[in-house]
C-alpha cells in the first residue's frame, strides 16, 4: 500500500512529501496523521535539524479532504465529520522547534495556503499558485489564515483574495512578500535543500533559539517582545564560554572571507 506520506532523511534534513497526488494531496485524516507523528518525532530526533514539505505531483495541498468530510453520517457537521483536523496537525507546526521549510510545487488551496503560512520559510516554484477559497466551501479559516495573511501581506490584499477566493500565482506572491523566492519547477527542491544546508552548518541550538524568538516575539507587542529577547539572550549566552565565543568569531571571519572571495 503507498503510504500517504513519504520520508525521506539525509544530512540533518528530513523530507516529507505529501503523497497523494490524485487527490491533489488533500489533508485526508490518515494524511493529517501521518504529517502530525512525523513532526512530533523529529521534534525530538537530534539527527534533524531541519524540515522541508513539499507535494508529490502538481499540486502541494488542495486542501482538506471535502469528500471525506461530505462522507459523515447525515447530520453530522462538518467539525465532527473533519475530526482531529482543527486540533492536531497545525498545533503541531506550530510547536515544531526547528526550522520548516514549504517547497510550494503546486496549488497550495484554502488548509493548504494555511499549512505553508505556519512553516518559516517558503520556497516556491514557478508553478505554485495560492488561494483562500473557504468563502466559496461555505465555512471559515480554523488554521490561522485569517490572521497570518493580513500580517503578511497587508489587510488589503488578504481583504481582497478572503473574500473573492481568487489564486495568486507565484510571481504575484514573490511581488507581496508572501514567499522567499520563486524557482523553476525542476529546481524547487534543490534550492529548498541548499537554505536547509546552510541552516544545519550553523549552531543548531541558536536556529531553536532564534525560531522561538521570532515566533512568541511575533504574537506579542513590541516592548514585551523585546525584552523577551533581551531575558533569553542573556540566558543563552550564560552557556557560552569567552574561548568559545572566539572560536565561533574566527570561524565567522573566514567563511565571510571565503563568500566575499567567491563572489
Amino acid at each position: 500500500m503507498t503510504p500517504v506520506l513519504r520520508i525521506e532523511r539525509e544530512g540533518g534534513v528530513a523530507l516529507l512529501t505529501l503523497n497523494r497526488p490524485k487527490a491533489r494531496n488533500a489533508l485526508s485524516a490518515a494524511l493529517r496523521s501521518a504529517l502530525t507523528a512525523a513532526l512530533n518525532e523529529f521534534a525530538t530526533d537530534v539527527e534533524i535539524d531541519v524540515v522541508i514539505l513539499t507535494g508529490e505531483g502538481k499540486a502541494f495541498c488542495a486542501g482538506a479532504d471535502l469528500k471525506e468530510q461530505g462522507s459523515g453520517e447525515h447530520g453530522q457537521n462538518v467539525a465532527e465529520s473533519a475530526g482531529d483536523m482543527s486540533t492536531d496537525l497545525i498545533p503541531a507546526v506550530e510547536r515544531f522547534p526547528k526550522p520548516l521549510i514549504a517547497a510550494v510545487n503546486g496549488f497550495a488551496v484554502t488548509a493548504g495556503f494555511e499549512l505553508v503560512l505556519a512553516c518559516d520559510i517558503i520556497v516556491a516554484s514557478e508553478a505554485a499558485a495560492f488561494a483562500d477559497s473557504h468563502v466559496r466551501v461555505g465555512v471559515l479559516p480554523g488554521w490561522g489564515l485569517s490572521q497570518r495573511l493580513p500580517r503578511l501581506i497587508g489587510f488589503y490584499r488578504a481583504s481582497e483574495l478572503a473574500y473573492t477566493g481568487r489564486f495568486v500565482l507565484a510571481a504575484e506572491a514573490l511581488e507581496w512578500g508572501l514567499v522567499n523566492r520563486v524557482v523553476p519547477p525542476e529546481r524547487l527542491l534543490a534550492e529548498s535543500r541548499a537554505i536547509a544546508d546552510e541552516i544545519v552548518s550553523v549552531h543548531a541550538e541558536a536556529v531553536r533559539g532564534y525560531k522561538r524568538l521570532l515566533v512568541e516575539g511575533f504574537a506579542q507587542p513590541l516592548g514585551d517582545a523585546l525584552a523577551a529577547e533581551r531575558a533569553m539572550a542573556t540566558d543563552f549566552a550564560r552557556g557560552v564560554s569567552a574561548g568559545t565565543l572566539e572560536q565561533r568569531r574566527r570561524g565567522v571571519q573566514q567563511r565571510g572571507k571565503k563568500e566575499t572571495s567567491e563572489g
